[in-house]
């Protein structure tokens, strides 16, 4: 019993670590981590690679009522992900609103 316990937890801590990582990029001695606005990672990264676009719905109807209801969400909905190449790494930095909300780090 106790050493199901232990291994539980071991896996429970591997999981922690994994997640903590993807939320954070040290970057020379500053580090970028989520929550930061788009101008932190510009001053951190520079100018991205390239960029790429998600939008969320601009809008929705409801059926089945006289009339329905449109929703219009804000214009700044979905994300946006920055690409960047550096030192041997392909670094993604995913923006939703305006505020980084993961940070994707591979070795090429």
């Amino acid at each position: 019993m106790r050493r199901r316990l232990f291994v539980a937890l071991l896996v429970w801590m591997a999981c922690s670590a994994a997640a903590w990582a993807s939320s954070t990029l040290r970057v020379g001695s500053e580090v970028l981590v989520a929550g930061d606005s788009r101008a932190r990672v510009t001053e951190l990264l520079g100018k991205p690679t390239s960029k790429s676009r998600q939008r969320g719905a601009r809008g929705s109807h409801s059926r089945g009522r006289r009339g329905g209801v449109r929703v219009i969400t804000r214009d700044s909905g979905g994300s946006e992900q920055w690409h960047y190449l550096r030192d041997g790494q392909a670094i993604t930095v995913t923006l939703v609103d305006g505020k980084v909300s993961s940070i994707d780090e591979r070795r090429r």
